[in-house]
């Protein structure tokens, strides 16, 4: 029988979810600020630039569901809930931190090898507007 098209198998499971996991920019943010410390809710959605409050929750919701975070909610009026990495966030923040100081120290190389790259290909800038054919001027 032939493997569907998109078929993972099960010892590549694990790698897919994981690097699905890590390669969301908003997981990777979320998981380099909590590397400082505990945080709440507010507190970590200033830190993390330009995530809504919508993406913010599901984000969390879905890293405490992996194990990756621990949601603390304390009895006060107002609730007041704090988020932090658990031993197994922490595992996890290694990697993405080491991505995240890769990403940095080489932002300047990778800018370098698309700009040759473009210009070998005549790739169109990213704020240019494509290359459309001239329309004939009608006057009618």
């Amino acid at each position: 029988m032939k493997p569907r098209r998109g078929h993972i198998s099960d010892s590549c499971r694990p790698i897919s979810e994981v690097l699905s996991l890590i390669g969301d920019k908003w997981t990777a943010l979320i998981i380099a600020r909590l590397t400082e410390g505990p945080l709440r809710f507010n507190e970590l959605k200033r830190r993390v630039h330009g995530i809504s409050q919508k993406v913010l929750t599901s984000s969390l919701r879905a890293l405490e569901r992996d194990g990756f975070i621990e949601r603390t909610e304390y009895p006060t009026v107002p609730p007041c809930v704090d988020y932090r990495l658990t031993l197994f966030g922490r595992d996890l923040a290694e990697p993405v931190m080491a991505l995240t100081r890769f990403a940095l120290e080489n932002r300047d190389r990778m800018d370098e090898a698309r700009a040759v790259y473009d210009e070998r290909y005549e790739v169109p800038p990213p704020s240019a507007p494509p290359k459309r054919k001239p329309q004939p001027l009608r006057l009618n």
